[in-house]
């Protein structure tokens, strides 16, 4: 059983930072070629310049993942550039606060997009790619590519001040489930890590907003700490690789345990 993903090509959307940017560079790290892709064109360049290697395995993609034209371009720079792709993670998500008495339909909306429809359009696009690879692929055994959606244990906790965000991530996890049945016949895996506090720019935020600190967090959590963004980079690893290869349709908790108890007022990113 193989972890490795040396030599795979990898999409990273969200990567500018967070755990889009964990991810990405974790892969890099482990040996792949990484396109890493956001809307922060500066942030990016930052990124990947720091991180270049003589190999000429990164390069970066900027633009609004929302729009249908700016996916193809993505898909298009990543074959341009690599050949072929084998790996989508799709990182880009937003966070926003909700007041369930006054919901704004505008707000809802931002995320259904972002966190939803974004991610299903192209996680489309590419698998229409990697069908086409797989077409001259002359193997039958194992996958033709891995697509791995990041979501959050707030699908499953009730959190009102979380609600639209909350109801995005439930989305999410069905779009995982059923895609991963659609896909299948494919030899295409799709997967979700759904993550509980990881220390991150967006956790860092939501602690300022709820006036809650770490140690509180640790206390609603059975392993008593708050992820590293790395520890959510090798769950993406594990389902982007042949270890994974009987894994599909499954949201992976990667949560210390915090959904195995009582809830508890606390962030959940």
């Amino acid at each position: 059983m193989s972890f490795s993903i040396a030599g795979k090509t990898a999409i990273v959307t969200g990567a500018a930072n967070g755990i889009g940017l964990a991810v990405a560079r974790h892969f890099v790290d482990k040996g792949a070629n990484v396109m890493f892709a956001d809307m922060d064109e500066e942030k990016l360049l930052s990124e990947t310049d720091a991180i270049a290697t003589d190999d000429h395995s990164v390069r970066y993609f900027a633009g609004d993942l929302r729009k249908k034209l700016t996916l193809a371009n993505l898909l298009s720079a990543t074959i341009d550039e690599f050949d072929r792709v084998d790996i989508l993670v799709n990182a880009a998500r937003q966070v926003l606060l909700s007041d369930p008495l006054k919901a704004d339909a505008d707000a809802f909306e931002t995320l259904l997009q972002q966190n939803v429809t974004a991610n299903l359009r192209l996680s489309q696009l590419i698998a229409k790619r990697m069908i086409k690879q797989g077409e001259t692929d002359e193997s039958d055994d194992g996958d033709i590519g891995s697509i791995i959606n990041i979501s959050s244990i707030a699908s499953r906790r009730t959190q009102p001040e979380l609600l639209s965000y909350s109801v995005s991530c439930a989305a999410l996890d069905q779009l995982t489930r059923s895609l991963a049945v659609a896909l299948a016949g494919h030899r295409i895996r799709v997967n979700a890590v759904a993550l509980g506090s990881v220390m991150s720019a967006s956790l860092r935020n939501a602690l300022k907003d709820v006036g809650q600190s770490r140690d509180e967090i640790a206390r609603c959590t059975p392993l008593g700490r708050i992820a590293e963004a790395k520890e959510a980079a090798e769950a993406a690893q594990f389902l982007a690789s042949a270890g994974s290869g009987f894994v599909t349709g499954q949201i992976l908790t990667v949560d210390g345990g915090r959904t195995l108890i009582d809830p508890a007022d606390a962030p959940m990113h």
